[in-house]
């Protein structure tokens, strides 16, 4: 059985530990961390501490004496192969196939499987293979005796980043009411979008167990904002050779939007993606104070690039590492690794107030109403129990005398 007493968590594909700050912040405790990239260890023990929590290992070796009994194990298992900018192999590719070792820790576990799930991966899981790995992945957790909910958040609701991520809660005992299929509330819930919604209306032959949810949060805050002001020497800043060059890669309608910006009488900011059209190179520019999802720097591409113009001048330079941890709503994380893997550490991981919003309005109410009361009931098991083998103790013990 997992302890009652805590919401305490089992951290699977752990990355730096963005998944961990959400849920603290929420009230939940990490007991227990695994990954398998070195690199992100670095900055989740630079950040957190090295401690025993973390198991640095391929999710295929774990052995169910490594992971300790919890009430939440949590799943951002690698999305290459499921993103629409990747090969789309689904589940059974090289990287998101790891989901399946992911399955096979909680069958080790036996009896000790927590009873609740979160899983969390790119938006375009829902669509890989034709919904096919989807669906596999949610029979998985059927079997092993989860009913499943699924939604849909973009982080640009709380922080000024564009990124839509899926997410999956898997509960072994869930009491709460379903929402009817069939109701038009359904379809329009901002966590459930038309595509989500449909999904889930054609699998009835998944074991779900969906719960209501409060509309989501409309963020203020603005990419201007996380900044950080750089010294004009920094080695950061590109030279004028390569900005001009990124400038010439604008398409006629953005290189525009870019001049608009120069002549301008402030300095603004937008951020730009390299991207492939028609096979050739160009150079897209964003402007809207939201920067564009923060992603893995593999092969130079996905880097973000930071372009600052006004008063008939230009700069451009990356995104700095404290600029994606402000993105990534952890202001405050501790960074002190080279530019390229804390790209890497922050591309790969979850937004914080995204996973404080998700325990704070669905896993602490899902926790109070199925497992506190019987968190409640165990304990006074325990305790009638160890009364009343007390009291036939003394009764031995006076009747001696």
């Amino acid at each position: 059985m997992y302890n009652a007493h805590q919401k305490n968590v089992a951290e699977f594909f752990a990355g730096i530990g963005l998944m961990r700050i959400g849920l603290e912040k929420g009230g939940w405790r990490t007991d227990f961390a695994n990954d398998i990239d070195e690199d992100k260890w670095r900055m989740y023990s630079d950040h957190f501490g090295v401690g025993g929590e973390f198991v640095l290992e391929d999710v295929h070796k774990l052995t169910a004496d490594k992971i300790p009994t919890v009430a939440l194990a949590t799943a951002s298992f690698p999305c290459n192969d499921l993103s629409l900018a990747g090969a789309r192999a689904g589940l059974i590719g090289k990287n998101s196939s790891a989901f399946w070792g992911f399955i096979d820790a909680l069958k080790k576990m036996g009896s000790r499987r927590p009873p609740l799930i979160l899983l969390e991966n790119v938006a375009g899981f829902l669509t890989s293979n034709d919904g096919e790995d989807f669906h596999d992945a949610l029979s998985a957790l059927n079997r092993l005796g989860y009913a499943v909910d699924a939604f849909i958040i973009d982080a640009s609701r709380f922080v000024p980043q564009s990124r839509q991520r899926l997410f999956v809660v898997g509960s072994a005992k869930n009491k709460a009411p379903m929402i009817a299929r069939d109701t038009m509330q359904f379809h329009e819930s901002d966590v459930r979008p038309r595509a989500l919604a449909d999904f889930i209306m054609w699998n009835s032959d998944i074991d779900w167990c969906i719960r209501k949810l409060p509309l989501l949060p409309t963020s203020t805050k603005k990419l201007s904002e996380i900044i950080e002001h750089l010294s004009p020497n920094s080695k950061m800043w590109w030279s004028d050779e390569r900005s001009n060059y990124l400038l010439n890669q604008m398409s006629p309608k953005h290189r525009a939007i870019a001049d608009a910006m120069i002549a301008g009488s402030r300095v603004s900011y937008g951020t730009v993606f390299r991207r492939v059209r028609n096979g050739r190179s160009m150079a897209e520019l964003r402007t809207d104070e939201v920067a564009g999802c923060l992603r893995t720097p593999r092969g130079g591409s996905g880097r973000q690039i930071l372009f600052a113009a006004g008063k008939g001048r230009f700069a451009v330079r990356l995104v700095t590492p404290r600029e994606c941890a402000r993105l990534m709503g952890a202001d405050d994380f501790v960074i002190r690794v080279p530019l390229n893997q804390a790209l890497f550490g922050f591309g790969d991981a979850v937004c914080v107030p995204v996973i404080e919003w998700i325990a704070k309005n669905y896993l602490n109410p899902l926790w109070e109403e199925n497992y506190a009361e019987e968190e409640t009931l165990q304990v006074r098991e325990v305790r009638t129990k160890y009364r009343t083998s007390s009291k036939r103790k003394e009764d031995a013990g006076r009747a001696a005398a």
